[in-house]
């Protein structure tokens, strides 16, 4: 404000206009300070508002992240192709956009349904008193057969007791010749659990339901009460840790040593709550970590793994000796994982933008429309690029990718977000994640997204819903081993409750302790597994 001059004004106007002086100054400042808290308040209120809308989508929404807002006229993508090639500031921006279509799976015929199931065929006849001719009293002969009717029939499981008897031996002619008899006993199967009554088909039936197919242990425990069978829920959860201690463990290392032997892994965490943890609340929040290996044409791995806490250290030590490509989630904590190549996920980037769509208002032409359609272009080439191989897949992207990303950083540059919106995550999720996020850029075998972490850790964030916590830590542990194998022998379209009883019935008559290599044959990519572990079709 332009200083007065009071020369020759008299001092008591002089004093006034000071005083006047003074007021403006202080209106001006309190007029900043509540446009500051205006401001505040409206990202405090955009904020709320994505909360209560997340709320609501995650109550009544789709559940599927599949993207919801494309271009919706084919000549807009060719011409916003050519704007990219350009790479500059005055490329032009997606105008339009339009909902998705929704395509439906093919229904499976009858035929189809039953094409794989044993047939038994009831045949319906005349009583003998009834082969008689209504017109003459002649008796009647075979004719012929016809099919009248087809009907799905399920036979409950059926319980029984194994009773191992061992029959005994003895030399005659020792007997005879020296008066002593030498006696030999048969062997018997090794037990999956000591003194117990489980058998392998009961505990993989028990680990089958619960992992599989998110049964918790206290509806099973219900479930063998109404076969007839008392089992609690304890003796259960025993039965489970104690096998997946004893003989999964050891497989799961295997397993381990296999996947750190791949070129890619992608890796997630997720929470789990453990009750019984010494040094924490049974409130608090633990983690459980995947690890799986990438599409390189080698056989998939699935591992799980259970921490107490969410620290980078864990993955660190997880993947120590690997020295591949890790892709994973803007997590600062993979950050500790030296001596590999870090890959960003697109998914994520994404999400951010869809969960930023104004929730009013015009969402054509919005920043996060724009952003989020840059990343549909990303991965509406890469769908075109599925088939090809990984070096092929790397030329097609330097031609069509890199000059998505150059617009991309370009229109980057000319967003001015409001501080503290779901804009600005967004943004700054990206000018972090910059350097890994064009990773992909420099390997075929790289994929866009982590989406192969997220869908093999969905399994246990289904069945999380059903039994809500582990108990144990034990448990914690021993749910990650089973999550292991069930999900790798999916992975590698084995039958997964024959693949469980297969290694519960050999694993506890092997000597694997003294040589290792005999738990190759019984890993989920072995060509040594019976047939009956493998799944026909799929």
């Amino acid at each position: 404000m332009e200083k007065l001059d009071l020369k020759g004004v008299p001092p008591e106007i002089t004093a006034y206009i000071s005083t006047l002086e003074m007021q403006l100054k202080e209106q001006t400042t309190q007029l900043k300070e509540q446009s500051k808290t205006v401001e505040s308040q409206k990202v405090r209120i955009d904020r709320l508002m994505d909360m209560l809308a997340n709320f609501q989508k995650s109550l009544y929404g789709q559940s599927s992240e599949k993207s919801k807002y494309v271009f919706g006229d084919t000549n807009q993508l060719s011409l916003f192709n050519e704007a990219e090639a350009e790479s500059d500031k005055k490329a032009p921006e997606p105008s339009k956009v339009s909902i998705s279509e929704h395509t439906r799976k093919a229904k499976r015929t009858k035929e189809e349904l039953m094409a794989d199931l044993p047939v038994v065929e009831i045949l319906c006849e005349l009583q003998e008193d009834k082969l008689v001719c209504g017109e003459c009293n002649g008796k009647l002969r075979v004719l012929g057969k016809e099919t009248v009717r087809e009907e799905l029939e399920i036979i409950p499981a059926q319980i029984r007791v194994l009773r191992y008897i061992r029959q005994s031996y003895v030399c005659e002619r020792c007997e005879k010749e020296t008066g002593e008899a030498t006696i030999v006993k048969a062997p018997t199967p090794a037990p999956v659990i000591k003194r117990s009554l489980a058998s392998a088909s009961t505990v993989a039936h028990v680990m089958y339901q619960k992992y599989v197919n998110g049964m918790p242990l206290y509806r099973q425990e219900r479930d063998w009460a109404n076969q007839g069978v008392v089992l609690s829920r304890a003796t259960l959860a025993n039965w489970i840790i104690r096998a997946a201690t004893d003989w999964l463990m050891p497989l799961w290392e295997i397993m381990k040593e296999h996947l750190l032997e791949q070129a890619v892994v992608h890796a997630d965490e997720t929470v789990i709550q453990v009750l019984k943890e010494e040094g924490k609340k049974p409130s608090s929040e633990s983690r459980m970590w995947i690890y799986c290996s990438g599409n390189t044409g080698k056989a998939p791995v699935v591992l799980f793994e259970y921490q107490p806490t969410r620290s980078g250290e864990h993955a660190k030590r997880f993947l120590a000796g690997f020295h591949g490509i890790l892709q994973t989630d803007g997590y600062s904590g993979y950050n500790k994982v030296l001596e590999v190549t870090r890959c960003g996920c697109w998914s994520h980037l994404r999400r951010k933008y869809q969960e930023a769509m104004p929730k009013s208002g015009t969402v054509e032409g919005s920043a996060a429309a724009v952003g989020f359609e840059y990343c549909n272009q990303l991965f509406t080439i890469e769908r075109d690029l599925e088939q090809l191989s990984p070096e092929k897949r790397k030329l097609q992207r330097q031609e069509q990718s890199l000059p998505v990303l150059d617009a991309y950083w370009t229109w980057l540059e000319t967003v001015n977000p409001l501080k503290g919106s779901k804009l600005a995550e967004a943004i700054t999720y990206s000018i972090n994640q910059k350097a890994s996020l064009r990773t992909f850029l420099e390997d075929g075998r790289i994929e866009l997204s982590n989406n192969r972490a997220e869908n093999a850790i969905r399994p246990f964030v289904v069945g999380r819903r059903g039994w809500l916590f582990a108990d144990t830590k034990k448990g914690a542990q021993a749910s990650a081993v089973v999550y292991s194998i069930v999900e790798t022998a999916k992975a590698n379209k084995l039958n997964t409750y024959m693949y469980l009883v297969h290694l519960l019935s050999k694993m506890p008559g092997l000597d694997f302790k003294t040589d290792p290599s005999l738990l190759e044959d019984l890993t989920p990519w072995s060509q040594k597994l019976p047939d009956y572990c493998r799944n026909i079709k799929h």
